[in-house]
């Protein structure tokens, strides 16, 4: 393809995103996500009108909330594609800032195009800019610099040729995958150039799957053999690279359990004989015992976050070594691991060769029936009676109303420790949980981007009163969409989760609960009439069967579906669990806090410190 044609930097933009394929032959970046301002309404936006259903554009009601609903998108698709996201200078880039940390710290990609000031600096300062009287290039687009893995700021429209590639590299590297950030200066947006015909011919992005280096491989396979009670840590890198398959024949061949992180949960059926269930902080006692016996533990695609190593105190054993099957080498060398730097389906692979018929010595017997004999009495249909439900009987309800298609979501408070535990995942994807981040106001905006991902499965998306107050304007885009998925939300009126840590730590309940708030009227919100006024069909239930009949009723429905059900603060699953480090003042006037100190002080004195 020779010539040039003569395009506006932001019609150049568009159509060189809506070119670049996948290796199944779909766009990479699905769409566009968009909140017009000033700042990306005339240059962006007549480029993105233009285009149509070349590279469709949705409209949110959030920058933040929108940008969670391409994270989710990415998130449930494995990696594989993508969506971009825009918003005017000022208020809407900075709106974003928070996704951006979101798709960071779990590794996904997503493109942020926000606005930016003018290159020529003109009509500075403009409505919305951001000035640095010690710094002349900075706006508030730098705030992503620390939360994007590629950032750019385009002051000229040929620097697109170089940017774009660079970020849809940093998007489709599984080793370095992550935001990437293209901060668009509105008066180069719509400055024309002549372009290279060449640069808008179709591109495929090829997922690479590195494979492991032979001698890492053997290393490996070392440590494993004299490894008396080994453990697999499955993270959420066995699903972005496919090697759930490979990790149930891996765990069955060789006689190695595997406990699953919040990110790895699903990758074994919750069923299947080597799944003993998650580990941590949320974990299973299942799990954790194996944990804390473990002589060597397998990590696979995980980032050994402190939720998963109860804060680098729950595995006690002296002889302790790490094995880490990580794409990324940062990730790989941590804690002094042993490190099989590599694609974990590859790696798995390799270290079956190697480890031929060799088989560990078998777990104890009965743990994981005696976690399910322990925990599943909390989630039955509870008893006749007046008393508020649980999250657990919550849980209980939403399980045996689910298909076998169902996939469970959420993101912060209460419902991640509890669905961690509790929730019966019978395949790969059943479970899509954002806890890198544990963002709150992920959860709505999240059902939708998975709705979108697989728009054949049944969503439930779980949260609390807390979260639906600070995030819930993507119903009214889901309602426009016609995107249908259920939504369960407890009222236990607060943030019961962290008024449960605050009593944990010897606090006084302060500040988390309405009613520990200072107010001078009680708060009372009606949550189904106000998603009803968002487009949603609303309903509150009276108790754990009305909910069990509603999701029911509720699937297959073409918009979102919110059912209330109020539900008690206080209670939570007492079985499993760990300690987690969060510290405790040393000085305080109540007594509660004192002792809380001392538990800390013991538990601290058990953590494994970094090598």
């Amino acid at each position: 393809m020779t010539g040039t044609i003569r395009l506006t930097a932001a019609q150049a933009l568009v159509r060189w995103l809506s070119v670049q394929r996948t290796e199944s032959g779909e766009r990479f970046i699905a769409g566009v996500w968009a909140i017009f301002g000033h700042g990306n309404v005339a240059g962006l936006g007549e480029a993105l009108q233009a285009a149509g259903d070349d590279l469709p554009t949705w409209r949110g009601q959030n920058e933040q909330t929108m940008a969670h609903a391409a994270i989710a998108y990415a998130k449930q698709l494995g990696r594989r594609r993508a969506m971009a996201v825009t918003s005017s200078i000022g208020p809407g880039a900075t709106n974003m800032v928070t996704a951006a940390a979101v798709a960071h710290v779990n590794r996904l990609p997503v493109l942020f195009l926000p606005g930016d000031v003018f290159a020529g600096r003109g009509p500075d300062p403009v409505l919305q800019q951001v000035e640095d009287w010690g710094d002349g290039t900075v706006s508030a687009n730098d705030c992503f610099r620390p939360v994007s893995r590629y950032f750019d700021r385009i002051s000229r429209p040929e620097q697109l040729m170089s940017a774009l590639p660079r970020a849809l590299r940093v998007m489709t590297d599984p080793a370095e995958c992550g935001p990437a950030t293209l901060a668009l200066c509105q008066d180069v947006q719509a400055e024309a150039f002549d372009w290279p015909q060449d640069f808008f011919a179709p591109r495929v992005w090829r997922i690479r799957r590195p494979a492991p280096d032979p001698a890492e491989v053997a290393r490996a396979a070392a440590l494993i053999r004299a490894a008396r009670r080994p453990v697999i840590v499955a993270g959420g890198g066995v699903h972005y690279s496919g090697a759930a398959g490979r990790l149930a024949a891996f765990a069955a061949g060789h006689g190695i359990p595997v406990v699953e992180s919040q990110a790895g949960k699903s990758a074994l059926a919750w069923d299947d004989a080597w799944n003993f269930g998650p580990v941590g902080v949320t974990g299973a006692t299942s799990a954790n015992a194996l944990a804390a016996e473990a002589d060597v533990v397998i990590g696979v695609g995980t980032r050994f976050q402190d939720f998963t190593t109860g804060s680098w105190a729950l595995f006690a054993n002296p002889a302790l070594r790490l094995l880490a099957i990580n794409v990324n080498a940062h990730d790989a060398a941590k804690r002094a691991a042993e490190p099989l730097c590599a694609d974990a389906g590859l790696a798995l692979e390799a270290l079956t060769a190697a480890l031929g018929d060799h088989r560990a010595s078998p777990p104890p017997a009965g743990l994981k029936a005696a976690w399910f004999a322990a925990v599943d009495p909390l989630t039955a249909p509870p008893a006749v009676g007046n008393a508020l439900p649980s999250d657990q009987q919550v849980i209980g309800a939403v399980q045996r109303a689910a298909g076998p298609d169902t996939v469970v979501m959420g993101a912060a408070g209460t419902m991640p420790g509890e669905l961690h535990k509790l929730w019966k995942a019978p395949r790969p994807g059943a479970y899509h949980m954002e806890y890198g981040y544990s963002c709150m106001g992920y959860e709505i905006a999240g059902a939708i981007g998975v709705r979108m991902a697989e728009p054949g499965r049944d969503v439930v998306c779980m949260l609390g009163d807390g979260s639906y107050l600070m995030a819930n304007s993507e119903l009214a885009t889901a309602a426009m969409m016609g995107i249908g998925f259920a939504v369960v939300l407890t009222d236990n009126r607060g943030f019961g989760c962290i008024n449960r840590l605050q009593k944990a730590t010897g606090g006084a309940p302060f500040n988390n609960l309405l009613d520990d708030a200072r107010h001078v009227a009680p708060m009372r919100v009606d949550f189904a009439a106000h998603a009803a006024a968002l487009g949603a069909r609303a309903l509150k239930v009276p108790g754990i069967a009305a909910l069990e009949a509603a999701l029911t009723e509720a699937r297959g429905a073409d918009r979102p579906v919110v059912i209330v059900i109020d539900t008690d603060p206080h209670a939570s699953t007492p079985h499993g669990g760990h300690w987690w480090d969060v510290a405790v003042p040393e000085v305080s006037a109540r007594a509660e806090v004192r002792a809380a100190r001392a538990g800390y002080d013991a538990n601290i004195a058990r953590q494994r410190r970094a090598d």
